[in-house]
């Protein structure tokens, strides 16, 4: 009694991931890779050993699915077009993960990107870079806060030491600090 009690609970569990997989509830794509797939949800494993299981529309990876990297990346999230779109959630194979938005396929709007060393940035991506507002903390504690352009700091911003005092507050640009604000 004990291992049937098991086996339906491993069965019951299974059946309810595939059934998360399939929100949308789809009808599977063909087996055949080389027919458009179109409304259907499925595998599609492409000539350079990556893999997208999701789902289709006009031949092309559109609403939720997961890419799998053939090195260890992957992205679980939403795609239009083929390209990620959307919210999604990026693990690398070192470990670092990007959680947040995307359009055409890069980092855009609002996301946090922790690194492996403990190092964080969360705020604003326009095109993969840092751009708008946001916060890196380093993982001892010290960072920056404030206005970013192409990943280093640019404009507005506080850069601060590992107890959280102010290191330096002012104006930066390309990620050097170069005055103090004059107060008014």
């Amino acid at each position: 009694m004990h291992l049937i009690t098991i086996f339906l609970l491993i069965f019951s569990s299974t059946a309810w991931g595939l059934e998360l997989n399939n929100l949308n509830k789809l009808k599977p794509c063909p087996k055949d890779q080389m027919v458009r797939f179109h409304n259907c949800w499925g595998t599609y494993n492409l000539e350079n050993g990556n893999k997208y299981v999701g789902e289709f529309q006009n031949g092309k990876r559109n609403g939720q699915g997961t890419l799998t990297y053939v090195h260890g990346d992957k992205y679980v999230g939403e795609f239009k077009d083929g390209n990620y779109h959307g919210r999604g959630i990026e693990t690398y194979v070192d470990g670092s993960k990007y959680f947040g938005e995307y359009k055409g396929g890069k980092r855009n709007g609002q996301g946090t990107h922790t690194f492996i060393n403990g190092n964080k940035y969360v705020g604003e991506f326009r095109d993969d870079d840092y751009n708008g507002h946001g916060t890196f903390t380093f993982a001892d504690g010290g960072g920056f806060t404030g206005e970013w352009k192409d990943d280093k700091p640019n404009g507005r911003g506080i850069e601060t030491y590992a107890d959280g005092s102010p290191a330096k507050e002012g104006i930066f640009e390309n990620g050097k600090f170069i005055r103090a604000e004059k107060n008014e």
